[in-house]
């Protein structure tokens, strides 16, 4: 997958090496969806900016269903540094998931990731790799926010809030993980490989805020800034969505209940919410004259479903490629319904027993049978994912574009996984 072609250090804008002597390799890792129109531009700007002492090459993660692929192979021709491509036919885990499959396929020392529609100016990723350098930062981020960078190629004011109330509700949910990162929702960063693959196995990407993955899980030592002003889109359009948007909550949602006692509070919250259906229920069927005992049997399902609608989208995501929804649902109900031959004496107890009421011996008795429900849906329900050699999640191989000179195969663990691509806010 390399490209013959005048050498690095004739094409480059700068012929000088690094104060210390030492060549650095860099692999910039572009995902691309229907990006054909700015990818020969882009590449002549990464050969504009590399100075000699970077040893770069060019890794695109292609989802795209236009002549993307095409494009890339024009382009990669006359490019004066090696070019690779992995096209994928069924991309599945978003943006994210097309980042961490190129960064597990690359061999260099530092990853710099940027889109390709050139909102991430080329011209500084030089800038972000001598920084890591520099400072021995694992991390390198190139923030909206810092001192001198700037949002102005968002286009519109619903963008520029989005943005903004999205990086707010990220930095008060992870705190401690984020600090130093003054724009999490950043797209444009340079990361030691080694941090990365240290951490491959535990990485659950999912739609396009990969940064903030990686920083909350591979937990990077030290990290840096450099400011930088977002651009406008070179050609094309913006793969921006509302659905885009809700995985993102789902994301957040799955980043922040990543451990159980955190899992366990959320199944807690989703839970009161269920009280709404299945209270509502119970007083409209109690109110048309039925006993409170065959009430509480119908009543239960509504917040049964309800509950598994939000368990199953939100809180256990990551865990239901091993079983159809509908093998799921019908645990979770059986579960549900079980748990009244526990229930419906406990509240037959409170209310013929103590003289409570209806509806707050069903909330005491919901409450006790709390802790049974949560271990039970974890494991019936939503058994931990085993892991599979081969077959669907084992990554595409890498395509040469054009191939003179093969790059030595990268020694370490190349592990599976899925992805599916989407656009930057």
């Amino acid at each position: 997958m390399t490209v013959s072609g005048p050498g690095a250090e004739e094409a480059a804008g700068h012929d000088g090496t690094a104060q210390d002597g030492a060549r650095t390799t860099v692999t910039v890792i572009i995902p691309t969806f229907n990006e054909a129109d700015n990818v020969e531009e882009l590449l002549t700007r990464l050969a504009a900016a590399l100075p000699a002492h970077l040893e770069c090459e060019a890794l695109f993660v292609d989802d795209s269903t236009d002549n993307t692929p095409a494009a890339i192979e024009r382009a990669a021709l006359t490019c004066p540094f090696p070019v690779h491509v992995i096209h994928r036919e069924v991309p599945v885990g978003g943006l994210s998931g097309a980042v961490v499959e190129g960064m597990k396929a690359a061999a260099s020392e530092w990853l710099v990731v940027m889109d390709a529609d050139l909102q991430h100016p080329p011209s500084l990723m030089p800038e972000l790799v001598e920084t890591g350098r520099r400072t021995g930062a694992e991390l390198v981020v190139a923030s909206r926010y810092a001192g001198g960078g700037s949002h102005a190629g968002l286009s519109g004011r619903y963008r520029v809030a989005v943005s903004r109330a999205s990086t707010l509700v990220t930095r008060s949910l992870f705190r401690s993980a984020l600090r130093g990162i003054s724009d999490p929702m950043s797209g444009f960063f340079a990361i030691r490989r080694d941090t990365v693959h240290a951490q491959a196995g535990i990485l659950r990407p999912l739609g396009y805020k990969i940064l903030l993955e990686l920083a909350i899980r591979c937990r990077p030592r030290a990290v840096a800034e450099v400011p930088f002003s977002f651009q406008e889109r070179y050609a094309g359009e913006s793969k921006s969505t509302v659905r885009e948007g809700l995985r993102f909550l789902a994301h957040l949602v799955s980043l922040r209940t990543a451990t159980p006692v955190a899992r366990m509070v959320a199944f807690g919250l989703i839970g009161l919410t269920g009280f709404v259906p299945n209270l509502c229920g119970l007083a409209a069927l109690t109110a048309l004259g039925l006993h409170y005992l065959p009430a509480e049997i119908v009543a239960n399902q509504f917040g049964v479903a309800w509950n598994f609608l939000l368990i199953d989208l939100l809180l256990f995501r990551g865990r239901r490629e091993h079983r159809h929804w509908a093998d799921r649902l019908g645990r979770f109900a059986l579960l549900a319904n079980a748990d009244l031959l526990l229930r419906i004496p406990l509240i037959a107890l409170l209310v013929d027993g103590a003289g409570m009421a209806v509806l707050p011996a069903t909330t005491l008795a919901l409450a006790t049978t709390f802790v049974v429900r949560f271990v039970a849906t974890e494991l019936i329900v939503y058994l931990p994912r085993r892991a599979r050699a081969g077959g669907a999640d084992t990554p595409a191989p890498v395509e040469p574009v054009v191939a003179p000179e093969p790059r030595e195969p990268d020694p370490g663990p190349r592990e599976p996984e899925q992805r599916e691509k989407e656009g930057t806010p």
